[in-house]
């Protein structure tokens, strides 16, 4: 009897391990240039959407106890087809939706090759292309950035604001650093400031000092650098202050890093730029997440970074499952009114609300509400340089 009894109490226990639930995994795949022109930015932006995804987990609300698995891969900001061959390897994993890109040519041969095709989700924090708004996504783009038109506008409202009369214009050689220049060009000009010249650089040289030779030779109070800290843009801030032709620099988003003011110090001061971004209550809230993850906010696309991954965590329990096409069609849903507000360290509140069938307004770290294409509207902060940091003067 003794036999039996210890052989039923055997069956039991294994019956009870097969069929007691484990926790299943939605993979989501972040896709970032994790080597390339922008390589010193991308961890913070990598580390800010893996807190969100974190905070998900670590819910245990997510789809009743579903955690979130990270798989990254490397866009590298310029390979198309390193760009393509990596997307393609992660959603061959099972991936289910794409965090990413951040440089928009690769952004959208990503989005066209390989998302589109595949009917996968991407949302960008960072991708800012103009001409991304008039691809064809079939639904499946989002970004929590503001486009360059907008962001081109805000930089020549800060340049006329500080009483610059006359600028010179140096471009990374890419659809973002065209674009984004073209777009400043004509907003200065609108505002009766005098563009000098608009020249391109190239990212992979090791001496700028001709097109800094150029920049000084047509004249201006300060040099625009619409490019990359870690490439051209370094270089043709070097070659500057090198030669005593410039030591104010108006910096576009992707040149804000610390590095710069580590290595020039002093030496540029008197520089200024902007990031997308936003004061008040909602960055007190990611101030603190940051801070308790580790991550410089002073790093552009954080904030944008996070929302992108609460966005997808949301969107998956407001359509109760993590499915792409379920994930596209309430993306715009959670982000926008009406609903109950979250924000930055409130992942689980949120998701407690959408399991019991309320409505949520996603404020954010950056106030992000989306326009019928999937786009943030945005705002922007304007930066100066004090005490060897970028700060924050106003909001835009």
């Amino acid at each position: 009897m003794k036999r039996i009894n210890k052989l039923f109490f055997t069956i039991f226990l294994i019956l009870s391990i097969l069929t007691t639930p484990a926790y299943s995994e939605v993979k989501v795949g972040v896709i970032l240039g994790f080597t390339g022109p922008i390589k010193s930015l991308t961890p913070a932006i990598a580390a800010s959407a893996e807190i969100a995804f974190k905070e998900a987990s670590d819910s245990g609300l997510l789809l009743d106890g579903e955690i979130i698995k990270v798989v990254r891969a490397d866009s590298t900001c310029k390979d198309s087809s390193a760009a393509i061959a990596a997307a393609k390897e992660i959603i061959s994993r099972g991936v289910k939706v794409l965090l990413g890109g951040v440089c928009s040519e690769v952004t959208e041969t990503i989005l066209s090759e390989v998302a589109v095709p595949n009917r996968i989700v991407m949302i960008s924090p960072a991708a800012t292309s103009a001409s991304l708004t008039s691809l064809n996504d079939k639904g499946f783009f989002f970004r929590t950035t503001p486009s360059e038109a907008r962001g081109a506008k805000i930089l020549a409202d800060i340049t006329n604001d500080r009483r610059v009369k006359k600028v010179a214009i140096t471009y990374t050689n890419n659809d973002y650093g065209k674009d984004l220049a073209e777009a400043y060009k004509t907003a200065v000009e609108n505002h009766g400031l005098k563009v000098t010249i608009i020249a391109s650089h190239e990212d992979d040289k090791d001496d700028y000092s001709s097109e800094v030779a150029a920049l000084a030779s047509a004249g201006g109070e300060a040099v625009v650098i619409i490019g990359y800290p870690d490439k051209g843009g370094r270089g043709i801030i070097q070659a500057s202050l090198d030669s005593g032709a410039f030591d104010k620099f108006i910096l576009s988003d992707r040149m804000i890093n610390q590095s710069l003011l580590d290595q020039f110090s002093n030496q540029i001061k008197k520089s200024f730029g902007y990031v997308p971004g936003s004061s008040g209550k909602r960055a007190g809230f990611f101030d603190r997440v940051a801070k308790e993850g580790g991550i410089d906010i002073s790093y552009p696309y954080t904030g944008e970074s996070y929302d992108a991954a609460a966005l997808i965590v949301l969107a998956i329990q407001a359509g109760g499952s993590a499915d792409s096409i379920s994930i596209s069609k309430n993306i715009i849903d959670v982000a926008n009114e009406p609903g109950v507000k979250i924000y930055p360290g409130e992942i689980k509140k949120g998701l407690d609300l959408l399991s019991k069938g309320k409505k949520i307004n996603y404020e954010g770290a950056t106030g992000i509400s989306f326009n019928e294409l999937g786009e943030a509207k945005g705002s922007f902060l304007e930066l100066e340089i004090k005490n060897g940091k970028f700060r924050a003067k106003k909001q835009r």
